[in-house]
């Protein structure tokens, strides 16, 4: 696993946009999987800055949804196929037709997982993943003691991630839903390229478990150390509890630039 430590979220953002621009350069339909939250945004404003130059063209990309909650209707403002929409499709001018989603309101939502992974399937399989990471160190929505070989299925929120999401909602934790739909940690680790990113120093305690801490259930994001090409990219507050941080500092101050991550 790399491990980059930026001076802060705006470098992070830089770094893994300029990643996925690289992966479009060399394969123009890429299948990009993006995730919710406010620690993505600076990834995706500076991707749409450069599509609105011109330095990368998205045009045959598609971009696939890691998680969604259970029950909210496609067009409630926090479905997070609406929040996609605002924050990643419409900035970079990528229409629904190269959007790829599970159904969180479907009847039979079981099938609706297993649709999704064969939807993924038949893209060609995500090229580049961009996680998130929570403070008790899941990824998706796949919370403490998930199945390090678990596929799209439904899961129970735990209070915590509700509290944590209940920013989103006013305030109300009362309006989080109980349960989602997630990518499965198999389903996140079969992506060509693993990128979770990080920032900020309430989720230090869950990158040094994630990085440094043993492969292990508790800590989802852990899973990651079995993936041949994953990048943890953190700042400064976020790397603060990692004993090997000079360590990781020196391999990226000396990696060849046209290596990318």
């Amino acid at each position: 696993m790399e491990v980059v430590i930026v001076p802060d979220a705006a470098a992070g953002g830089e770094i893994v946009a300029e990643a996925m621009a690289r992966l479009l350069r060399r394969k123009p339909g890429a299948v990009l999987g993006v995730a919710t939250g406010s620690t993505p945004l600076p990834v995706y404003e500076a991707l749409a800055t450069k599509v609105r130059s011109g330095a990368v063209d998205v045009s045959r990309a598609r971009i696939a949804q890691l998680d969604e909650y259970v029950g909210l209707p496609a067009d409630h403002p926090e479905s997070y196929r609406s929040v996609l929409r605002r924050e990643v499709l419409e900035p970079l001018g990528v229409g629904m037709a190269q959007f790829l989603g599970p159904d969180g309101t479907a009847d039979d939502v079981q099938g609706a997982c297993e649709a999704y992974d064969a939807a993924l399937a038949a893209a060609g399989g995500v090229d580049l993943q961009l996680l998130g990471i929570g403070t008790d160190g899941h990824i998706g929505f796949n919370e403490p003691c998930s199945s390090l070989a678990s596929r799209t299925r439904i899961k129970t929120l735990t209070e915590q991630t509700r509290v944590d999401n209940a920013r989103f909602f006013d305030g109300d934790i009362e309006q989080v839903p109980h349960h989602v739909i997630t990518q499965g940690i198999g389903t996140i680790l079969e992506a060509r390229h693993l990128v979770l990113l990080a920032t900020g120093e309430g989720k230090a305690d869950a990158v040094a478990a994630s990085v440094e801490g043993p492969v292990a259930s508790v800590c989802p994001a852990s899973a990651l150390q079995l993936h041949p090409h994953a990048t943890v990219v953190v700042d400064e507050a976020a790397a603060s509890k990692l004993k090997l941080a000079d360590y990781f500092r020196h391999t990226y101050a000396n990696k060849p630039d046209w290596q990318g991550i």
